[in-house]
């Protein structure tokens, strides 16, 4: 089974062919594998629909079962903001440590429950003809810190603290990032999904409710 996965960045392919490299005969395959780009506009109000959106346009264009995900960070006081506009949270073209700035200007009056926060991934897996054949969701719970700290990772690594750790996530190792990442939950729900549908099971896995 071939799955093209909707990124052209080389380390997400690789993530994924991780999580998934016990399920026989899987091979994944990035954007940038095919003869001509594929640009996606990212413009719904919920992962789920930004990831569905990718998922089908791509399927559709490539003629091959698609995987896509979309992610954020979601802030209990500011109403779980930035959400979807996690990556352009500053402006358009913000830079990670433009949006870490901005939500820390957001956040500066703001303590206690206020701070609570979550990082959220949803992953579609649709076939070539954009049929949905399973939706994931994982979360990675924590807080937003005071300051930044920290020099591994991306985005909101260097002000998120997860639930039970001290450190950022910029503080901790990639190892351990990648444990307890939004991302691998998702995952790990999809790789029985997989294996399901390697084996020519149907996948039953209803839509989560959008975000």
């Amino acid at each position: 089974m071939q799955i093209l996965v909707a990124t052209t960045n080389a380390g997400k392919l690789r993530e994924y062919q991780r999580l998934f490299s016990d399920i026989a005969g899987l091979e994944l395959h990035s954007l940038a594998s095919l003869p001509e780009p594929i640009d996606v506009v990212e413009d719904c109000d919920s992962f789920y629909g930004n990831a569905l959106k990718k998922a089908t346009e791509i399927a559709a264009r490539a003629g091959v079962p698609c995987l896509a995900d979309d992610s954020g960070l979601e802030v209990d006081g500011l109403g779980g903001g930035p959400g979807v506009l996690s990556a352009r949270y500053a402006a358009e073209d913000a830079t990670d440590l433009q949006n870490n700035e901005k939500l820390l200007s957001e956040l500066s009056g703001v303590s206690g429950e206020g701070r609570k926060a979550r990082f959220r991934c949803t992953i579609v897996l649709v076939d070539r003809d954009g049929r949905e054949l399973a939706v994931v969701e994982g979360t990675c719970e924590g807080h937003i810190g005071r300051e930044p700290r920290g020099r591994h990772g991306f985005g909101y690594d260097p002000l998120f603290i997860p639930e039970g750790y001290a450190k950022t996530m910029a503080e901790l190792s990639p190892e351990t990032k990648n444990a307890i990442s939004h991302r691998a939950k998702a995952a790990a729900k999809m790789a029985p999904l997989l294996r399901a549908l390697q084996n020519g099971e149907p996948s039953a896995t209803p839509a989560p409710k959008p975000r």
